[in-house]
């Protein structure tokens, strides 16, 4: 777009969404963006490069709360997404897979009687066990994870019945799942049951764990944290049923971080199984409970002296003895993103989505999505991405994957309004093997003579369908802005979005001035878009647009003008009243460029509409030296400060303080502006 910004938007005529901690981010500028990615490591490059391309969604889903977040060298937890998907059906062929240094998605698809009894697989590093609906049972036997293992995912099975007789077993340790230090484990829809031992172990400085959703009954011990003297364990525990068990509910000890939420504990009057207690804080954790619900439980809420527990919202009923809190832990906040279930629903809730479930099953026993495959040099069906997009019937019901080769595709493509359930996939080993490019501009001449493109119409990639996804690969639009001084519009978007539950996953978006479109179907529709794991160059305005859009764990890249100086702004959100706009959280912004010569937002009010409230929140985010001190600024009459312009808990050369012209959110306010709420009741799963 041209220097005379005030007149340049006028002139366009546009009508046309766990989560982890704040990552420490390179510059962005020094990154080179290939499978050696400093910022997203390996883990990331693997699931943005998925092997098989039509991976169905439960094989392909990550973990939320402490097992998504960095560190220890694993980016989040995605277990065997990446591998082979292979059912299995004996002893034999699940230990095959299990113990294999290669990743794996292992569908459990019948009873499995472990051989001898008390068996614990020996699990390896970057797999996903999952039972087929309810039919995956393991029984007298488990898992366990050692030393050093990491990237696994254990859901969806039913593990019982290796009880050796013995109530409270001492000689027997024969347990559900036992880990001793492991890191980066989802344990999740399970129903785990009637063991020799515990049913959960987690042992020896094992971390970044996160159990969810599961029942867990019938046992002396449910779930023991611990066994170490260090304080580094990282857990989250969501939505478990823990049901007629005596002790361990959990017992939590020495853990850095306990996050426990939205548990049903529950002691039926009547049986002959008696709780001595419930949630245990011991030694020197530091636990967070809240808006769980606690049945008949004795002694529900204990503490050491040494621990700290903060509690808040939870429910007690029918219980007795201690009930303890004290001290302050930490803010889960600061590290992931969750929603809270209120804790009146919390039996209701669990009783009817905790463990296995048939409607998993029927997903897990569906087809693989149709996958058109593209390759330039006549080795797929299709050699353009516009001539597989054009072979996708109109109105699909399902998801199609248009699987592409690597190579350069000089083209434009346009995804349809009424071609939805689509998504673009480069099959490369990186992001940048697979790249769509071409070079219109605003002002472009359109070569049958009726006018120019104009900015939305420049786009390299335009999707206008609902449910779209782009994965692995490079959208770029490379205009010579220097070479066409003559055209009168310089604006090149690289990718425009137009639709609703729009997931860019992986991608690289380059371009220079507005590179990155992210629109509605029209001003009044909804249009969520979740940008993660990614990078997106520009200079002006190039994240710019109308849509309910996230940028998360991605590196922002800001880049030098045509004519070598540095001089530019990140967003230029164009909200509508009463909707969410653009959120930038746990990201890096920064570039080669000169320092505090980039804004990072100013609010675009198209067509001089007053009615609009552009919105634009960056958090947890590393902001390199190119940001000014004063981040934000006015556009085209409108001033910043009357919209929504705001920081938090921001990092690096280029953050500050809070002051009047640098809004900073407070904690509460925080809390309303995570990722979560962008995206509503979506959650973006790769598919």
């Amino acid at each position: 777009m041209s220097e005379n910004r005030n007149n340049a938007r006028h002139r366009r005529g546009r009508s046309v969404l766990a989560v982890g901690v704040p990552v420490v981010l390179t510059a962005a500028g020094a990154l080179a963006y290939g499978p050696d990615l400093g910022l997203l490591g390996a883990g990331a490059q693997q699931r943005a490069a998925a092997a098989t391309a039509a991976a169905p969604a439960w094989a392909t889903a990550v973990a939320d709360g402490f097992a998504s977040v960095d560190s220890q060298g694993q980016n989040g937890t995605y277990g065997g997404r990446d591998g082979q998907v292979v059912t299995v059906r004996t002893q034999a062929e699940l230990e095959k897979y299990a113990t294999a240094a290669e990743p794996y998605v292992i569908v459990v698809a019948a009873t499995i009687d472990m051989n001898p009894v008390g068996k614990e697989i020996k699990v390896r590093s970057d797999k996903t066990i999952v039972g087929s609906g309810t039919s995956g049972h393991i029984v007298g036997g488990g898992f366990f994870l050692g030393s050093g293992v990491h990237n696994v995912i254990i859901r969806n099975l039913t593990i019982r019945d290796a009880y050796q007789g013995v109530w409270n077993d001492k000689e027997h340790d024969f347990d559900a799942i036992q880990m001793d230090g492991a890191h980066h484990v989802w344990i999740d829809h399970n129903d785990l049951r009637h063991m020799a031992d515990g049913l959960i172990d987690v042992r020896k400085d094992s971390t970044n764990v996160t159990v969810s959703w599961n029942r867990l009954s019938d046992d002396n011990k449910a779930f023991g944290i611990g066994w170490t003297a260090n304080v580094v364990t990282d857990i989250t525990i969501h939505h478990n049923w823990i049901r007629e068990t005596e002790q361990r509910n959990p017992s939590t000890d020495n853990a850095a971080h306990a996050h426990l939420y939205n548990n049903f504990l529950e002691d039926v009057a009547g049986t002959d199984i008696k709780s001595s207690y419930g949630n245990y804080s011991r030694g020197k954790t530091a636990m967070v409970l809240e808006n769980s619900y606690f049945q008949g439980v004795n002694n529900p809420v204990i503490r050491d002296a040494t621990a700290t527990l903060v509690q808040r919202g939870n429910v007690f009923s029918g219980t007795s003895g201690r009930n303890e809190s004290g001290g302050a832990a930490f803010d889960p906040k600061v590290y992931y993103s969750y929603a809270l279930d209120a804790a009146s629903n919390v039996p209701a809730l669990l009783k009817s989505g905790a463990g296995p479930s048939t409607s998993m099953g029927a997903s897990m026993s569906t087809k693989a999505a149709t996958t058109l495959t593209v390759a330039k040099d006549g080795s797929g069906q299709y050699s353009t991405v516009q001539a597989a997009v054009n072979a996708v019937p109109a109105n699909n019901a399902s998801r199609i994957v248009i699987a592409v080769k690597p190579g350069t595709y000089r083209e434009t493509v346009k995804v349809p309004a009424d071609k939805p359930h689509v998504t673009i996939q480069g099959t490369g080993g990186s992001r940048k093997d697979t790249v769509i490019v071409y070079n219109n501009a605003a002002g472009t001449p359109k070569p049958d003579g009726s006018g120019t493109y104009g900015t939305g119409g420049s786009a390299t990639v335009a999707v206008e369908a609902d449910d779209f996804q782009a994965r692995n690969l490079t959208v770029s639009n490379d205009f010579d802005e220097k070479a066409n001084q003559n055209l009168s519009g310089h604006q090149a978007v690289a990718l425009r979005t137009a639709a609703d539950k729009v997931f860019l996953d992986g991608v690289i978006v380059d371009g220079d001035q507005d590179t990155l479109l992210l629109d509605t179907a029209a001003k009044d529709r909804l249009g969520r878009v979740y940008v993660a794991n990614s990078y997106v160059m520009g200079n002006v305005d190039f994240i710019f647009g109308r849509a309910t859009a996230v940028v998360d764990r991605s590196v922002i890249t800001l880049k030098k003008r045509w004519d070598g100086s540095s001089a530019g702004y990140v967003t230029a959100p164009s909200t509508a009243a009463n909707r969410k706009g653009i959120l930038i959280a746990n990201s890096s912004v920064g570039g080669d460029v000169s320092a505090s010569s980039f804004y990072l937002g100013r609010p675009w009010h198209a067509g001089g509409d007053a009615t609009l409230d552009p919105q634009t929140t960056v958090r947890n985010t590393t902001l390199g030296a190119a940001v000014k001190s004063t981040p934000w600024t006015d556009m085209s009459g409108f001033s910043w400060k009357d919209d929504r312009f705001a920081e938090y808990r921001n990092s690096g050369a280029g953050s500050g303080s809070a002051s009047a012209d640098r809004p900073q959110l407070t904690d509460a306010q925080a809390a309303a502006q995570e990722v979560a709420d962008w995206l509503g009741d979506w959650t973006p799963s790769a598919s």
